[in-house]
């Protein structure tokens, strides 16, 4: 029997599908190949003869027996693979998504800071620009008592006039 375990799996259905095939081909062909060199047909009973050999019974129990062990032996390292297979594989997918967990925890953690960066620049900029808006309006208020006060003094300077001349 071919005792060579087939790779570990690098994390795929495909991989363990695989596996799990040449596991089962592996236990058919032990099972034909236990069957020949003990001479043991497919079918256990014999249909052209029904004779039953009290004799040898105990020696062919035996030796069933064996077989059996042996067959259930090769059937629990099997599974113990496929298990083991099993393991690996949810395992590197657990392990891939805690890495991808990480990653984008930092990341988010990275953006948090980011974002609390250019909330403090946008705060700067409204209060700079408030500031800018106010000025501004100081200087059309200015502007607006200036042209308010140039129409007073015209008036009170063409009233003037008004009197001297008269």
């Amino acid at each position: 029997m071919d005792r060579a375990k087939p790779p570990p799996p690098a994390g795929g259905k495909q991989e363990l599908e695989e596996a799990l095939l040449h596991i089962i081909q592996q236990h058919h062909h032990q099972s034909l190949r236990q069957r020949q060199q003990t001479g043991t047909p497919l079918c256990p009973i014999p249909i052209d003869s029904l004779d039953f050999d009290c004799a040898n019974f105990p020696q062919s129990t035996t030796h069933t027996h064996t077989h059996v062990d042996r067959a259930k032996n090769d059937a629990l390292r099997s599974a113990v693979r496929v298990s083991d297979l099993l393991v690996d594989t949810v395992d590197g997918g657990v392990q891939e998504l805690f890495v991808n967990e990480r990653r984008i925890e930092h990341e988010a953690r990275a953006l948090l800071t980011t974002i609390a960066r250019y909330r403090k620049q946008t705060d700067q900029w409204l209060a700079a620009t408030n500031e800018i808006n106010s000025v501004l309006k100081e200087i059309g208020d200015f502007e607006n008592w200036m042209k308010i006060m140039d129409f007073d003094c015209k008036s009170i300077n063409a009233a003037i006039r008004n009197i001297h001349q008269s």
